[in-house]
């Protein structure tokens, strides 16, 4: 009579059933680290797509100087001589997307006090900056030079002239061609004769639109205030 070795009798061995179980496992794990790879990668590349698409749209709505800043002379009621409204023509950059420039203020017919828009939903803002002081929010008009369609889009072949008003509530006078005229500007601007611009000053006009770069400006008042100064 044949007797099974103890040896024998240890062997083990797996079967058909328990290899394809085994193998449908590795089949799953891999399977879910593929779509965990492929999600990733489909993430990453859409949220690169939005970053390009996102940066020619901020090229696109781009603001850029045409020309000089103009500077008039003011004086205040305590014959403190300064600045008290700066003009600058602007245009799309790269002809791309149209910059909204509704302003909330209006200059009146004497050029010498902006009136408020009533209405306007100003989205554009201006901000000011000095070794004295920073105003993040100062009143300013527009006028639009040549050829336009009617509406507050600065768009392609476009040019807007805008008038930044310094000065806020104080009684002076505007020195002009035809003589003096009274003036009074809007809330929001310098509230001191103490920290106004005066000869040799620096000053920095920011232009934040809603979308795009934003536009710097840095100008120096010359040596001695005229009518009328062309700042280059």
């Amino acid at each position: 009579m044949w007797i099974k070795s103890s040896d024998q009798a240890r062997e083990r061995g797996i079967t058909g059933l328990e290899t394809a179980i085994i193998l449908i496992a590795f089949v799953v794990v891999a399977s879910v680290f593929a779509f965990t790879v492929l999600s990733t990668g489909i993430f990453a590349s859409e949220r690169s797509k939005e970053t390009v698409f996102s940066g020619i749209q901020e090229a696109q709505s781009t603001l850029e100087p045409r020309g000089s800043v103009v500077a008039f002379k003011g004086v205040l009621s305590d014959s403190t001589t300064t600045v008290y409204k700066l003009t600058f023509v602007v245009s799309n950059a790269v002809a791309g997307e149209p910059v909204d420039l509704t302003p909330d203020f209006t200059a009146d017919d004497s050029g010498t006090d902006p009136d408020v828009s009533a209405g306007a939903n100003s989205v554009t803002v201006i901000s000011y900056s000095d070794k004295n002081q920073f105003l993040n929010d100062l009143p300013w008009s527009v006028s639009w030079l040549g050829n336009n369609d009617g509406d507050n889009l600065l768009e392609n072949n476009e040019k807007a002239e805008i008038t930044v008003w310094l000065l806020n509530r104080e009684n002076g006078t505007a020195i002009g061609t035809a003589g003096s005229v009274a003036f009074q500007t809007t809330e929001g601007g310098m509230t001191s004769s103490s920290t106004v611009l005066a000869t040799g000053d620096q000053f920095t006009i920011q232009i934040h639109p809603p979308n795009g770069a934003v536009l710097n400006i840095r100008r120096s008042l010359p040596s001695q205030l005229d009518t009328v100064m062309d700042l280059n």
